[in-house]
């Protein structure tokens, strides 16, 4: 695949010319509704084999080929250049494919309102090829042991037909939230998590096709730490022995000693240590009543990223990665306004109606644009695109991650599954 960032003055007929391509090919990989109406800035995914790098100030082969993990004298052979000469910015070259990797991918699926809507289902039908797991977000934990149930139906027929596993989703959401003091009434009691783990083991295997039980318990108070970690020893013991898998997400920590009630109770080294693998939820440096912001800049991720392979074994780690942006009106005042979520393509869908053109942080690796709408009211977007995704994957291979995991389907990115599976071959169970 090649990523091409649209110009002023282009046309998808001029693009895919320069790639030996069709227009046809560009707008199904893209989905464009409006194929005549490109926006400047806009992120383009072009179906080719292999991928075309443009040289910039800086560049030599040697670079390039590092860069890469290729050797310099072969990139020159397939260019047909000398390997001693100069090369000057804006020569192009040719990139063949590159043997992929294999990876775990995971992306929770919530089902609102009791029953997953039929965009829901549609969007994790177009998924499930490139992914490992689909996660039904969430069985609730009770103070008693029980679990809120949950309706899976269309996900089960969906991981048949596309041989993807399901992950059971725990959580201690309770009235719409993540609950501490629920948590801390399962976590001190050993009677009631055996009750709890009874009724997971026995769901788990009425439906017959998850093969992972992971825990999300967020906002666990921080006193409650050494117990959490008792638990998911509790579980690992248990579940092991009905031959299920046991992960965990976890909050993105830099440090073992980082405040917040998000963090305290999520101990890296004991639990990466404990567990199969873990989901560290890398997103939401903005979030919808935060001030604008990339949701996962990459310069952030990574910090998150190095912190966790000094705790644990980077072959546990999945990677979190949003599917979605925010559009916040400006100006920001804390308090008094919600962001509202988009998807990627109906970012784009903005930015084509109110004439906007697209921008991209270079550090946060991130897209963004500014528009008026229709009351003379400001807004910044920030949502994902090819070009911060294909950032994502890389540190992916830097790192010798895992994997990724994401959240959440049911908001179209079809750029991504594409770049997914151009890069990476997706283990299946």
């Amino acid at each position: 695949m090649q990523i091409y960032v649209v110009a002023p003055g282009d046309s998808l007929y001029n693009i895919a010319r320069a790639y030996n391509t069709s227009v046809n090919a560009i707008v199904e990989s893209n989905q464009l509704p409006f194929p005549n109406q490109l926006v400047v800035g806009q992120a383009l995914v072009i179906p080719i084999v292999g991928n075309f790098y443009t040289v910039v100030r800086g560049d030599s082969l040697w670079s390039i080929a590092r860069r890469i993990n290729m050797n310099y004298l072969e990139l020159a052979q397939i260019n047909n250049i000398n390997p001693n000469s100069t090369i000057y910015p804006g020569l192009r070259l040719y990139i063949p494919p590159r043997q992929k990797t294999s990876i775990v991918s995971n992306a929770y699926a919530e089902p609102l309102g009791g029953q997953a809507s039929q965009a829901l289902l549609d969007d994790t039908k177009n998924a499930a090829p490139a992914l490992t797991y689909i996660a039904p977000f969430s069985y609730q934990i009770r103070n008693d042991g029980s679990l809120q149930p949950l309706n899976i139906n269309g996900f089960t027929q969906i991981a048949q037909q596309y041989n993807n596993s399901l992950m059971m989703v725990i959580t201690n959401i309770q009235d719409g939230q993540f609950d501490g003091e629920l948590a801390r009434q399962v976590l001190e009691s050993i009677a009631v998590q055996n009750l709890l783990l009874d009724n997971i083991i026995a769901e788990a295997n009425r439906i017959g096709l998850f093969s992972d039980i992971h825990f999300d318990f967020e906002f666990i108070p921080g006193n409650l730490r050494d117990l959490y970690t008792n638990f998911i020893r509790l579980a690992v013991e248990r579940l092991h022995a009905e031959g299920y898998l046991v992960s965990v997400a976890l909050a993105p920590k830099t440090s073992d000693q980082q405040a917040g009630q998000w963090y305290e109770a999520h101990d890296y080294n004991a639990l990466g240590n404990l567990v199969d693998f873990v989901v560290i939820m890398t997103y939401e440096w903005g979030y919808s009543s935060g001030p604008p912001l990339p949701v996962s800049p990459i310069n952030l991720v990574e910090q998150v990223l190095r912190y966790a392979i000094t705790e644990m074994p980077a072959q546990k780690i999945l990677m979190g990665q949003n599917l979605y942006g925010y559009d916040w009106r400006l100006p920001y005042v804390q308090g008094q306004q919600i962001a509202r979520a988009i998807s990627p393509q109906f970012a784009i869908s903005l930015a084509r109606q109110y004439n906007a053109a697209i921008l991209y942080d270079n550090v946060a690796q991130a897209p963004y644009f500014y528009y008026t709408d229709n009351n003379g009211i400001r807004h910044i977007v920030w949502f994902e695109d090819a070009r911060s995704i294909q950032a994502k994957f890389d540190l992916i291979k830097r790192l010798n991650l895992r994997g990724i995991s994401y959240w959440k389907l049911g908001l179209p990115f079809p750029q991504n599954w594409l770049l997914l599976a151009d890069n990476f071959n997706i283990t299946k169970y």
